[in-house]
């Protein structure tokens, strides 16, 4: 049987702790599905396919891990992918209140999917999209948090 699982979000954009999060999901399932939510009302700096793009680009030494969008419940992605675990990435104790009620939610919509905690490395738990975007738009050396790649797409979008 295969171990399969879903690490879905945002990813505007993609850090380090995010792929930290991914390297170690990897190494534990067999197929790993990144889900790029197209999350409109949270007003996303990088379109879906930009998201995709960049995601991909970080992940593609793992065989294992494959990087699509997705619409709507999370349950319901996993159904269709024929996946029981979802994997849900905790920096700060205040993530915690969110992702356990979005994982309680979860499995009264579906209680055969199984929501799995991971922490990234210390060195990446103050890490956020949002914060990464805000210091960059500031002129922030980011190299420490996003991959280069990363990095130029964001100096990019400060350009525009």
């Amino acid at each position: 049987m295969t171990r399969k699982a879903i690490y879905p979000g945002t990813f505007d954009p993609i850090t380090f702790g995010h792929l930290d999060v991914i390297e170690r999901a990897a190494a534990l399932y067999d197929k790993l599905f990144i889900a790029v939510a197209k999350s409109e009302d949270k007003n996303p700096l990088f379109t879906v396919a930009e998201r995709i793009e960049m995601i991909s680009e970080a992940v593609k030494k793992y065989d294992n891990v494959e990087v699509e969008s997705f619409e709507g419940l999370v349950v319901d992605y996993a159904v269709r992918k024929q996946v029981k675990v979802v994997i849900r990435g905790l920096r700060m104790i205040s993530d915690f209140e969110y992702e356990f009620q979005m994982a309680l939610t979860n499995r009264k919509l579906n209680s055969d999917i199984e929501t799995v905690f991971m922490m990234p490395k210390d060195s990446y738990s103050y890490l956020s999209s949002r914060l990464i975007k805000e210091v960059s738009r500031l002129g922030a050396d980011i190299s420490k948090f996003v991959p280069s790649h990363v990095e130029r797409k964001l100096r990019g979008k400060k350009d525009e």
